[in-house]
């Protein structure tokens, strides 16, 4: 799942960069924090390899900052409550066609990540394996429209409006839209115990 933005893309690396830097993490440090292989990670942190917002997330844990600082270069600022209207949200569009409105962005010291997630409906998936993400801690998907083919290592559900996905994000998932339409789903992404970002 990549950002498809590219000036975005080296702005955010840049940002991982000089943190790392300033926090004096090695190149394998990180590499090793975000699951990649020190060449894999050195391409991504210079700009030359797309992002993942699981390859940021995972830097965002590893660095001691917010998600959204590495994404947009601001530290969210609110502390008692957020509303974000319908609609509004931090955008983040990658490779795979699904697009993410993150739907806290400016809250700080979340203990999740919330995002409304468009899951468009693609022919040429119907009969391709689903794409397998991990990250660490526990995710839920709520649907709100659409029906989903959900895949969880090697077990597979469908799920439709009002249906709920739980489930450890640290092993292997994916989801593709079925049916002929598209899907929507409220994802929310849970850290890990232990790694609350203040």
């Amino acid at each position: 799942m990549e950002f498809v933005d590219v000036d975005n893309r080296h702005e955010v690396a840049s940002r991982i960069r000089s943190l790392r830097e300033d926090n004096d993490f090695s190149i394998e440090e990180m590499a090793q924090a975000t699951g990649r292989s020190a060449e894999e990670y050195a391409a991504r942190e210079s700009g030359k390899m797309d992002l993942t917002f699981t390859f940021v997330y995972k830097c965002a844990l590893k660095l001691g900052v917010d998600v959204v600082e590495l994404l947009t270069g601001e530290s969210p600022r609110l502390r008692h409550y957020e509303v974000v209207r319908a609609g509004e949200g931090l955008p983040l569009e990658r490779h795979t066609d699904f697009h993410y409105l993150h739907k806290a962005p400016h809250f700080r010291n979340r203990l999740g990540e919330t995002f409304l997630v468009d899951v468009p409906f693609q022919q040429e998936s119907q009969h391709e394996p689903i794409h397998l993400s991990y990250h660490e801690g526990q995710e839920m998907d709520f649907v709100l429209k659409g029906r989903l083919r959900f895949r969880f290592e090697d077990h597979f559900e469908e799920a439709g409006p009002g249906d709920t996905l739980f489930y450890d994000s640290g092993r292997g998932h994916g989801m593709i839209a079925i049916g002929g339409e598209d899907a929507q789903i409220l994802a929310v992404v849970f850290r890990p115990q232990g790694n609350e970002i203040i």
